[in-house]
C-alpha cells in the first residue's frame, strides 16, 4: 500500500513538473507581410530581443516576415484559432472584425506621425484595441506602416486627373476600393504577397504604400513612377491570440506588454529616420518621384470626402471621438 502511495506521489510530482516546464517555456510565432529589413520587421526583431532577454530565454520568439505564414486575413484566423500567437498588421484590416476600425483607413485623417502617436498611444488607441478581445484578439500596441503614396508603371501623376483609368491594387477592404473608384481609377483588391507578381505581369498598373514598403518589396523593379500623395496613414496593430494570452502568467504578460511598448517606440523612430534615405534609394533605382501642387492636393481631398462621409456614417460616434482627439492636439 505504501509503495502504491509513493508511486502516486511521484507521478503527481512528475506531472506537476511537466506542467511547470510547459508554463515556463513558451514559443511565440510573430507574423507580418513585410520583408526582412523593413522597419516593421525591425520592430518585431527588437521585440524578440527584449522578450527573450527579460524572460531569461523562457519565452522564445520566432519572427516570420514576408507573408511566410500567409496573408493578413489568414493570420487573423490563425490567431483567433490559437495556431498563431502574434502578428502586426494595418489596424484598418480589423474592420472585418469590428467595424469601428475602418476609421484607421480614412484618407487624410492624420496630419503627422507625431499626431498619430498621440492618438494610438492614448485612450483612443487603447479603447479601440479593447474592442477586439471578444473576437479572440488582444491588442498590445501599435507599430506604424506610415503614410501611403501612389506608384504606377504607366505615367507620371502630376495632377489628380492623371490617376483616371489606372488599374490600382488596393488593400482588400471596402473603403480602399471606394476611394480609388472616386478618383476614376480601377481598384483591384489583392493580398500583399500577391502584389509584386501582379505588377510584374501587368495585371495591375500600380499600387499605393509607404516608401519603406515600396523599397522593401523591391517594387522599384516593376514601378517607375512614384507620387508623394500621403493620402493615408497606417498604424499597425500588434495583436496576440487571446487563447495564448490567457495561458500566460501575470509576469509573462508584463514582459510581453512592456516589450511591445518599447519595440513600438524603437520601430516608429527607426521608420521615420530611414524614410528620407529610402526615398533617395528609390530614385537611384530608377523611380521618378513627383508631388502634387497644393491646388491638386485639395482636389484629391475633395474627391475623397464623399467616401469618408459614406463610411463614417455607420461609425459616427467613433469618428467624432477621433476627430475630437485630433482637435485637441491641433490647438
Amino acid at each position: 500500500m505504501k509503495r502504491v502511495f509513493i508511486k502516486t506521489v511521484l507521478a503527481t510530482v512528475a506531472l506537476a513538473a511537466m506542467g511547470l516546464a510547459s508554463a515556463q517555456d513558451k514559443t511565440i510565432k510573430f507574423a507580418n507581410q513585410n520583408a526582412v529589413g523593413h522597419p516593421v520587421v525591425q520592430g518585431m526583431e527588437k521585440f524578440k530581443e527584449i522578450v527573450e532577454k527579460q524572460s531569461g530565454g523562457k519565452i522564445k520568439v520566432n519572427v516570420f516576415p514576408g507573408g511566410a505564414l500567409g496573408s493578413d486575413q489568414a493570420n487573423v484566423s490563425a490567431i483567433q484559432g490559437g495556431t498563431l500567437e502574434m502578428a502586426s498588421m494595418n489596424s484598418g484590416i480589423f474592420a472585418s472584425q469590428v467595424k469601428d476600425f475602418a476609421v484607421f483607413d480614412f484618407p487624410f485623417m492624420f496630419g503627422s506621425g507625431k499626431e498619430a502617436d498621440a492618438v494610438v498611444d492614448g485612450a483612443f488607441g487603447k479603447k479601440m484595441h479593447a474592442k477586439l478581445e471578444e473576437k479572440g484578439l488582444v491588442g498590445l500596441g501599435y507599430y506604424e506602416l506610415g503614410f501611403r503614396h501612389m506608384t504606377n508603371s504607366k505615367r507620371a501623376i502630376n495632377k489628380v486627373s492623371d490617376i483616371e483609368g489606372l488599374k490600382l491594387r488596393v488593400i482588400p477592404n471596402p473603403i480602399n476600393v471606394d476611394w480609388v473608384k472616386a478618383l476614376g481609377a480601377n481598384p483591384t483588391p489583392l493580398p500583399f504577397p500577391e502584389l509584386y507578381a501582379a505588377l510584374e505581369q501587368k495585371a495591375v498598373d500600380g499600387q499605393e504604400n509607404p516608401v519603406a514598403t515600396i523599397n522593401g518589396a523591391k517594387l522599384y523593379e516593376v514601378q517607375k513612377h512614384l507620387t508623394l500623395t500621403g493620402h493615408q496613414y497606417n498604424p499597425q496593430s500588434v495583436v496576440i491570440s487571446k487563447k495564448f494570452w490567457d495561458t500566460l502568467s501575470a509576469a509573462e504578460k508584463k514582459i510581453i506588454g512592456d516589450a511591445v511598448a518599447e519595440s513600438a517606440k524603437f520601430q516608429r523612430t527607426t521608420a521615420r529616420a530611414l524614410e528620407a534615405g529610402t526615398l533617395e534609394g528609390l530614385k537611384k533605382n530608377g523611380v521618378a518621384v513627383s508631388s502634387l501642387s497644393d491646388a491638386e492636393m485639395n482636389i484629391l481631398r475633395d474627391k475623397m470626402k464623399p467616401v469618408i462621409a459614406k463610411f463614417g456614417e455607420p461609425i459616427a460616434a467613433t469618428v467624432a471621438e477621433l476627430q475630437a482627439e485630433l482637435a485637441k492636439l491641433r490647438k
